[in-house]
């Protein structure tokens, strides 16, 4: 029960963070333009590190664990990626946010057939905001000049979806728990 409680908060947490990180991306595209990459590479780290740490602590107990595994170590090289080269993150953002959202998008859909194979209620709202961040990041890859010119606002959003999941998967874990 403890560690149900951890990880839901842990997981919570990081999707608070993600989202107020999306909405100061939206309020501010100036300011967030300047810092975005540091503020990115922050919140993906965050996020990266709480689904490693969920596994670290109760991979024996939550079903499809090893998915939470593979999207933390994406997260967290991404991060790395993006913290250690800022200034080509800059001129490269949709295509690094892109990839970050289609992998873990394409993860969660995956994860949620594992998780209705072992009948865990709510199976289809995984699969949904998988489809959904799989597919914004296909899109952020079929007009990067588009991406470019609105970047705060699209990584805003983006930002806000990989919230929105994360703080589900919270909400959501006390049924993953075997």
């Amino acid at each position: 029960m403890k560690r149900t409680t951890i990880s839901r908060i842990l997981w919570v947490l990081a999707g608070a963070l993600l989202m107020a990180a999306g909405v100061l991306c939206l309020r501010s595209p100036a300011a967030a333009l300047g810092g975005l990459s540091l503020f990115l590479g922050l919140a993906m780290l965050f996020s990266g590190i709480v689904d490693i740490a969920v596994f670290a602590t109760s991979h024996r107990y939550v079903i499809g664990a090893g998915w939470f595994l593979v999207d933390g170590i994406l997260a967290v090289l991404m991060a790395l990626f993006i913290l250690g080269n800022r200034w080509f993150t800059a001129l490269t953002l949709p295509f690094v946010l892109g990839m970050w959202l289609l992998f873990s998008g394409v993860s969660k859909f995956v994860n949620s057939f594992e998780l209705q194979r072992l009948g865990v209620r709510g199976w289809g709202w995984f699969t949904a905001l998988g489809v959904l961040m799989a597919a914004a990041g296909f899109f952020s890859f079929m007009d990067p000049l588009a991406g470019m010119a609105a970047i705060p606002v699209t990584v805003g959003l983006l930002l806000i979806l990989e919230g929105i999941v994360t703080v589900v998967r919270g909400c959501f874990a006390p049924r993953l728990w075997r």
